[in-house]
């Protein structure tokens, strides 16, 4: 039986690239400007089947597997999870766009791999022209904020960040369960996810190269990726171009920092240039409504005039 998940990808060429410390599984399509496009959790590349083929008439379009997820390298983990930071995910991604032949590209993240995209903005100015952030806010923020409410709804951030091997043990044994659990509790139908999507899902956290991974980047989020968003607090180092927030209307993002102008005030104390808005849809708007995430994205970056910082 054919992999129907891929089908979208049809026109896509495809390859495992060498990007130095490990090998990211990548597809791309497209003419015009470059536009790297990053999952989250609990997805893979495959969470873009629908919007990469629209998007690809105006930019050349790039999907990848975060490193430990989906078919990408598990680079051996360090005691200090610096091997899973989103500093060593960025690093991976200059390097992948390098080797596609793009020096400078726009990128835009979902959920883990919002937090990887924005990372990549401030650690490599030179090379983000453009950024848009869908339905998150800056890893150090959501830690110093969070509450009951999110501890129970965004369950990943402190079960996955659990030691090894409790975490790896639960996604490696009931991974549908984690698949449902997740797509079916933040807030997008489950009927927005075919079943050979959510099987593909699965079988990449199945696999136990792959969940230890996984885990190991939530256990970065919870550690080194804090210091590195404290360090830049602190120093004042900012997001030099253009950003795009979005988030999901009446989700976390739009109810729970009410009180502190919401999500674009938060991340106006991170970049000086920050628009945009709530969207229609659950947390996995961009699965849910691809139409109009591919539309609200082509309209961002087709009419951002962005100068990198050297």
């Amino acid at each position: 039986m054919p992999d129907t998940s891929a089908m979208p990808f049809a026109q896509f060429a495809s390859a495992e690239i060498d990007t130095g410390e490990t090998m990211l599984f990548t597809r791309w399509a497209g003419t015009g400007p470059p536009l790297l496009l990053l999952h989250g959790f609990p997805q893979t590349h495959l969470m873009w089947r629908d919007v990469a083929p629209l998007l690809a008439s105006d930019f050349t379009v790039v999907c990848a597997d975060l490193r430990g997820y989906g078919a990408s390298g598990c680079p051996e983990p360090a005691p200090d999870h610096s091997t899973y930071a989103k500093r060593a995910m960025a690093k991976d991604l200059v390097g992948l766009m390098q080797k596609l032949g793009f020096a400078q590209f726009m990128v835009a993240g979902h959920d883990r791999g919002g937090r990887v995209a924005y990372r990549l903005a401030l650690d490599h100015p030179a090379h983000a022209t453009a950024l848009a952030l869908l339905d998150i806010l800056p890893t150090k923020t959501v830690w110093d904020r969070i509450d009951e409410r999110f501890a129970l709804g965004y369950w990943p951030w402190t079960l996955l960040a659990q030691d090894a091997p409790f975490p790896e043990r639960l996604l490696a044994a009931a991974p549908e369960a984690v698949i449902d659990q997740a797509l079916g509790g933040w807030g997008s139908p489950a009927s927005v996810f075919p079943e050979d999507v959510r099987k593909a899902y699965a079988d990449a956290l199945r696999e136990p190269r792959h969940a230890h991974a996984i885990c190991e980047e939530y256990r970065a989020a919870a550690t080194l990726d804090r210091q590195h968003d404290q360090a830049d607090e602190d120093s004042g180092r900012r997001i030099a171009c253009p950003v795009l927030a979005l988030w999901a209307a009446g989700g976390a993002l739009d109810t729970w920092y009410a009180d502190e102008g919401g999500p674009l005030a938060l991340w106006r104390r991170w970049a000086d240039d920050v628009r945009g808005g709530p969207v229609e849809g659950g947390h996995f708007f961009p699965e849910e409504a691809p139409g109009r995430t591919a539309g609200t994205l082509a309209h961002f970056f087709l009419n951002t005039q962005a100068t990198p910082s050297a």
